[in-house]
């Protein structure tokens, strides 16, 4: 996988949004500004992201995978904490924390899947036959 500048900064983000969300739920605390601020960063992050995402393809970068897979998992990633934002308003207790931990690992997840569809990288010529013999063994 190629780690841009993007994946690394978006890592950044969401996984800090993770310890500062598990950290709150830990010490028992109901979500709380410094909770929700740091979901907000990773929507603002991912915000960013897609700006930037159509920039790059207006410049003429070309996207290696499926533009609908691409832009799918962006929609998704941009749902994910607006979904966490919501559920720590209805549930105001510590354990929306832990939801909002949820979504900055998961953001990262998606932002790995997208570095892959971005430049190509998944599964590799030099795979296929090990994975041929594989499923054969198993019978698929």
């Amino acid at each position: 996988m190629i780690l841009d500048a993007w994946f690394i900064i978006g890592a950044i983000v969401g996984l800090t949004s993770t310890v500062v969300c598990v950290v709150a739920a830990v010490m028992k605390k109901k979500p709380n500004d410094v909770t929700l601020l740091a979901l907000i960063a990773v929507e603002l992050f991912i915000v960013a992201y897609a700006i930037g995402s159509i920039i790059r393809l207006a410049n003429g970068e070309p996207l290696a995978g499926e533009p609908w897979e691409f832009w799918g998992y962006m929609f998704t990633a941009a749902a994910l904490p607006v979904a966490g934002f919501y559920w720590a308003m209805m549930e105001r207790t510590h354990w929306s924390n832990y939801v909002m931990s949820a979504v900055g690992v998961t953001v990262v997840v998606m932002l790995a899947r997208m570095a892959q569809i971005w430049y190509g990288t998944g599964l590799s010529a030099q795979a296929a036959p090990a994975l041929e013999s594989l499923q054969q063994g198993l019978g698929i």
